[in-house]
Parts: structure tokens; C-alpha cells; sequence
């Protein structure tokens, strides 16, 4: 199941909004509100940026300037090649230019495939939607051209709108029905003139509810990144142990036996450590599976609030 940033039903909830979205797709040809249009466009898009990083031109690019890089501090350590100092610190030099053309060529591609075409334009949607008000679930950092991490600005985050103020409050009917009632006009040979009226149909539904959030949920949400440190201490207090029998053993002082004590102290701190690790596994279940609820209740047309960031990063890590 893909939960996206945003879908057409979220976006259709303002009509300022979306007209400002049916402008974006007639610039690129694209309809940003068919939520399985733009599924589509983010799963190739990914595909292809994971491709243009895998290119060989990127791989020879770190090697040449790794070799670059340590020619001339290995080639004193050779004694046959002492005397060709000067020859190897010009092959470095080669390989340091070739190295930075090559990564520079692929990084140029790769930037190419991220900032060109309705991709460029949905980081728009996506601006625009923030500046109304409507909440996005979460960015997927490859999205921004950020490192799989999350961290950085990125190459292309998304773009900052004058905030826009929210509509007055409305009548029931206004509120399901306006964006039936604002058809912006498109040519018939564009990929959106089919599907303009999307939006309306969806809407005209019942609303579709968000799925409450269950309490193992909010229960992962405290816990996700506590911990780890359980294996780390377990293995300090193990060889300390270890280490102060030994010294006992070798110096002839009885006290240093008195270390072993810290050997069962060392397994019970693993076992907690085992048991935190198996509950965290336990919520993480549960919070994958309200997430593939959440991107089921948006697929269906329900307004989804912006998640949680431990969700969020669960949800990038997961391709939910």
C-alpha cells in the first residue's frame, strides 16, 4: 500500500487549493490530483533516481579519486618506486581530475532526473498544498534529494508559498461540493482533462474516517528510539569480569575475583536487553500495520493528518 504526501481528496477539501494544482498540472501535463497517477510517478521516479546512483560512471568516480588520493602516499612505501615519485604524483593528479568529472557527470545526471519534468512540479503541488493549510503525511527524503537518513536540506526540497488564510467556515454543502463547481478549463489532448472532475466524485462520498490510533501505536511512537545500549554495556561489564579473573589469576590477588560478580550482571542486562528488543519489535508490527491502515483509509479518499515522526520514518523505511 503507498500513503502519499498528499491526495487529491485532501487537496480538493479547499478550492483555492486546488485550482492552484490543476494550474501546476496544466504547465506540466500531469494530473496531481489522481492519486493513482501520482503513485505511479513517484514509484518510476524513485526507480530511476536509485538507477542514475548506481550508474558505472558514479562508481569509477569514487574509485579513481580514491586511488588518486593514496597514490602518493603509497608509493614512498614501495622502495622500487622511490625514485618515480614525480610520475606517480602526476598519475594521482590524472585520476583526482578524471575522478571529479565522473562523480560531477553522474551527480549532474542524477540531479537532472530529480529537478526535471512532473516530478518538479508535484515538489509545487506539495508547496502549494502547505501554504493552504492542508496537512501532508509525510516527505519522502529521496523526494527532497535528501540522503536516505533523512538529513540536510537536500538538492530539491520543497518549494516555501505566502501562507494563504483559511476559508470561513462554510455550509456542509459548500464544503463537499465547491470543487465540482470551479472546473478550470484544459485542452482536450492533456492528460488531465479526463480526470478534472476526479476530485468532485470523491468528495461527493462519504467522507471516509482515519483510523484511531491504537495505544501500542502511541506506545512505539515513546519507545522508538530508546535504547541500544543494552549490548554495548553487556559486553563492557562481560569483559570486565573477565578481565579482573584474569588479573586475579596472574598476580596473585584473591580481590580480583570479586569481578566475576559483574559476569551475571553482564547476562542480565542482556536479557533486558532482549526483552525491550522483542516489545519494540512487537509495537513496530503494530505501528507498520496502522500505517498500511492510514494509506488504505487515504487511498480511499480519507483526509490524512501529517504523521508522527517516528511514523513518518517508519513509512519511508518500510515503502509503506
Amino acid at each position: 500500500m503507498d500513503l502519499l504526501p498528499v491526495n487529491g481528496a485532501a487537496l480538493a477539501d479547499d478550492p483555492r487549493a486546488l485550482e492552484a494544482v490543476r494550474a501546476v498540472g496544466l504547465r506540466y501535463g500531469f494530473d496531481y490530483t489522481d492519486d493513482a497517477a501520482v503513485t505511479a510517478l513517484l514509484a518510476e521516479r524513485k526507480r530511476a533516481l536509485e538507477a542514475e546512483q548506481r550508474q558505472p560512471a558514479a562508481w569509477l568516480g569514487v574509485l579513481a579519486l580514491t586511488a588518486g588520493l593514496l597514490l602518493p602516499f603509497v608509493v614512498p612505501m614501495v622502495p622500487a618506486l622511490t625514485d618515480r615519485l614525480f610520475a606517480a604524483l602526476g598519475a594521482a593528479g590524472c585520476l583526482l581530475v578524471v575522478g571529479v568529472a565522473l562523480v560531477v557527470h553522474a551527480r549532474t545526471r542524477w540531479k537532472r532526473a530529480l529537478t526535471r519534468g512532473p516530478l518538479a512540479g508535484y515538489r509545487e503541488v506539495l508547496g502549494l498544498a502547505r501554504a493552504h493549510g492542508v496537512p501532508l503525511t509525510h516527505v519522502p527524503a529521496w523526494l527532497e534529494g535528501r540522503s536516505s537518513t533523512g538529513g540536510g536540506k537536500g538538492a530539491a526540497p520543497i518549494p516555501t508559498y505566502a501562507t494563504v488564510e483559511p476559508l470561513p467556515d462554510t455550509p456542509p454543502s459548500h464544503a463537499t461540493g465547491a470543487p465540482s463547481t470551479t472546473p478550470i478549463a484544459a485542452p482536450s489532448t492533456t492528460p488531465i482533462a479526463a480526470s478534472t472532475t476526479a476530485p468532485s466524485t470523491a468528495s461527493a462520498a462519504a467522507p471516509v474516517a482515519v483510523p484511531p490510533k491504537p495505544e501500542a501505536v502511541r506506545s512505539y511512537e515513546t519507545m522508538a528510539d530508546v535504547g541500544g545500549w543494552h549490548d554495548e554495556t553487556g559486553c563492557l561489564l562481560f569483559l570486565a569480569g573477565g578481565g579482573g579473573a584474569i588479573w586475579a589469576a596472574t598476580s596473585a590477588e584473591p580481590v580480583g575475583y570479586g569481578a566475576l560478580l559483574l559476569v551475571p550482571l553482564a547476562g542480565y542486562v542482556w536479557l533486558i536487553g532482549r526483552r525491550q528488543g522483542r516489545e519494540k519489535e512487537r509495537l513496530r508490527e503494530a505501528a507498520l500495520a496502522y500505517v498500511r491502515e492510514v494509506a488504505a483509509a487515504q487511498a480511499a479518499g480519507a483526509k490524512v493528518p501529517e504523521l508522527s515522526p517516528e511514523l513518518r520514518k517508519l513509512a519511508e523505511t518500510q515503502d509503506v
